[in-house]
């Protein structure tokens, strides 16, 4: 996940607005107490997300893996006051401390936090949705993005993290190796998609931005 001179990262941050109180706080406790902290979005990328979001300024935003609830309460931060922001996860061992995390925020009543299998809950959602943010198991990246697409709303946005995957994706893949095999599978069926208008950032471990064109 590291693709820049870790000297110019640390210059990028100090010119990013500072996260609120309680995202210092994810960060902090999510470093010290859960597994894998590495799955965190951080200060940069979330400072991102939240200017995207306050950019398009959604209703619905759908998020695909919470981890511990640091992106979606970014995402959060671009919503009107009746807006509203559906997160998915699978992990019930963080349950509970998600839980605390959205309760203490001024978005609490805005976030509808779903434990289950994506692929089961995504159907069922209503259509009209503003911006997705898919960051969760990496195989099921183009299925997500099948079961999301006549959901969008035209304009929509649908962000995919760890694209790159740590350099990953332009190296030979080994045989085994599933969760690069689907990012490949997910960005090349984005890039040839005459939906979608995208770009790739190679933001912290990659970024790929799709805008739903109709």
């Amino acid at each position: 996940m590291e693709f820049i001179d870790e000297k110019i990262e640390e210059y990028a941050l100090k010119h990013t607005s500072n996260e609120n109180d309680l995202l210092h706080k994810i960060t902090r406790e999510t470093n010290l107490e859960v597994l894998m902290p590495r799955m965190l979005s951080g200060h940069l990328q979330g400072r991102f997300l939240s200017l995207l979001s306050k950019l398009h300024q959604p209703q619905y935003i759908l998020e695909i893996g919470t981890y511990t609830g640091y992106s979606a309460l970014c995402l959060a931060e671009g919503l009107s006051a009746e807006g509203k922001l559906v997160t998915i996860d699978i992990n019930e061992e963080l349950e509970t401390r998600v839980k605390g995390y959205f309760a203490e925020s001024a978005f609490h009543s805005n976030i509808d936090f779903r434990i289950g299998e994506a692929s089961s809950i995504i159907p069922q959602l209503e259509d009209g949705i503003d911006l997705v943010f898919i960051d969760a198991d990496k195989e099921q990246y183009a299925l997500y993005f099948d079961l999301i697409i006549d959901k969008l709303n035209p304009g929509g946005i649908i962000i995919a993290d760890n694209v790159l995957w740590s350099g990953k994706v332009i190296e030979e893949v080994e045989e085994d190796d599933e969760p690069t095999k689907g990012l490949i599978e997910y960005n090349a069926k984005i890039q040839n998609d005459p939906r979608v208008e995208n770009v790739l950032l190679p933001l912290r471990d990659g970024l790929l931005i799709a805008r739903k064109l109709k």
